[in-house]
């Protein structure tokens, strides 16, 4: 079991450099080949509110632009790469979260930076992670905040008996490998309610495939907050989990791990659903 293509996932208007770093790190570490997307679009033109409607000039200065954009990521993450991994490019005038959705049949895992709220109501030049680890049917990687590697030297997986944990801990193999210290981790809301079985079955699983993994059950009432301070206890920095075991919309609007993992920019996060 291994990666053989790695899709890195690059919004135009982020600074990428360390992502690229990161992206590229892994796939040498892997033996994995890269490919490197942009996808941007123009919003299709509309009236404003006293009838004024983007004209063709100002539509094709908009294009310019994320063009201009796509050549510089290009240029850059070619740079990066050098000789050290199999590169492709690849760049859309597309909307980013569809077009990186449909991308994703092309690799094993998908690459990506953390959410950026300045950008988030931007759904033609940023992409929407809720929608992506939702849809790709790939994992996803959602690289910690100013990272430029992941060491996975330690990692937590978050365990709940889900058919999307259960997807994540095989689809987080390969990365899990990479790690010194694999803790696998569900926690109890009562004393005694949940049994061991589970993440003992977990950790089982993991060490037949070479990956020395521990057990453990931890007490809380919140999931979330449970899960994220046992990783910092451990200094874990890569949190593999199911996402949306519910519907997205419950966990937007009454919260959840995934929602609430997003969130936790610290972290290297790998979800599959």
């Amino acid at each position: 079991m291994a990666y053989k293509t790695i899709l890195l996932n690059l919004d135009i208007d982020r600074r990428s450099t360390l992502l690229m770093k990161l992206a590229v790190d892994l796939a040498q570490r892997l033996d994995a080949r890269l490919i490197g997307l942009a996808a941007a679009d123009v919003p299709p033109p509309m009236a404003s509110a006293d009838g004024m409607v983007f004209d063709g000039e100002l539509v094709e200065c908009e294009r310019e632009n994320i063009e201009a954009k796509f050549a510089e990521l290009r240029t850059k993450l070619e740079q990066l790469a050098g000789t050290a991994v199999e590169l492709e490019w690849r760049e859309e005038l597309a909307i980013p979260t569809r077009h990186v959705t449909e991308a994703a049949r092309s690799a094993d895992l998908i690459i990506t930076g953390p959410p950026d709220k300045s950008a988030s109501a931007n759904l033609y030049r940023s992409t929407d992670l809720g929608s992506l680890v939702l849809n790709a049917g790939r994992p996803v990687l959602v690289a910690a905040l100013d990272a430029e590697r992941l060491a996975a030297d330690k990692a937590l997986v978050a365990w709940k008996d889900t058919r999307e944990a259960r997807r994540a801990v095989a689809d987080a193999i390969p990365l899990l490998t990479l790690a010194q210290e694999v803790a696998v981790v569900t926690v109890e809301e009562t004393e005694g309610s949940i049994s061991s079985t589970g993440v003992e079955d977990v950790a089982a699983y993991l060490a037949r495939h070479g990956i020395k993994a521990r057990a453990e059950i931890i007490a809380g009432h919140d999931d979330s907050a449970a899960l994220t301070s046992h990783a910092r206890s451990m200094k874990a920095d890569l949190v593999v989990s199911g996402a949306y075991g519910h519907s997205r919309l419950r966990e937007w609007v009454f919260g959840g791990v995934t929602r609430s993992l997003l969130g936790e920019n610290g972290l290297h996060r790998f979800m599959s659903s």
